[in-house]
């Protein structure tokens, strides 16, 4: 990823595999440990962040292609986009601001090449991604798996262990 400045980490796995519910567990346990997290999330879907009758909505409705909402607390740029294609993940890090953060994280954008964690519920029937995709370093399964002897193996249902596990990658990787 040429635009990540920081090190960058993804959860890639089939839909209704728990990767959202599985971050909103991470996101404390690292920022616990004192990284500041930034987050990158991939939806195949149109989506509303503001809501109607909002100033925000109301200005990009009337045509604004650009809207930023600032206060003291937070700031959001809402941006339409004109495009038939999916987004890139290097195009989104152009414009996230990179420079208070630690960690990114990254929900989706799992046929891109960068680090992932893979989420694997045999019960869903689904296939394992890790052996098309190399850039899978661990996979966290709530189910035992057999995995090749340089692959990782994590529990699903231990968020504690994925955070572990993210904590000495960070580490390793920041220190390259």
């Amino acid at each position: 990823m040429q635009h990540a400045a920081i090190p960058i980490i993804g959860f890639a796995a089939f839909s209704g595999t728990g990767k959202t519910t599985l971050l909103t567990q991470l996101i404390p346990l690292l920022s616990q440990e004192g990284l500041k997290i930034g987050l990158i999330k991939h939806s195949h879907h149109s989506f509303e962040i503001d809501q109607p009758g909002k100033d925000s909505f109301r200005l990009r409705q009337a045509g604004a292609v650009s809207v930023l909402l600032a206060s003291r607390n937070r700031r959001a740029i809402i941006t339409e986009i004109d495009s038939e294609l999916e987004p890139r993940l290097d195009d989104q890090l152009k414009v996230l601001d990179q420079s208070n953060l630690d960690l990114i994280l990254v929900e989706g954008f799992k046929a891109e090449h960068f680090p992932k964690i893979e989420l694997h519920r045999p019960a869903l029937n689904k296939p394992l991604l890790y052996p098309n995709d190399p850039n899978v370093i661990a996979v966290a399964s709530d189910a035992p798996l057999t995995l090749p002897d340089h692959m990782t193996g994590l529990d699903l249902n231990q968020p504690a262990e994925i955070a572990d596990f993210i904590l000495n990658w960070h580490k390793e990787t920041s220190h390259d």
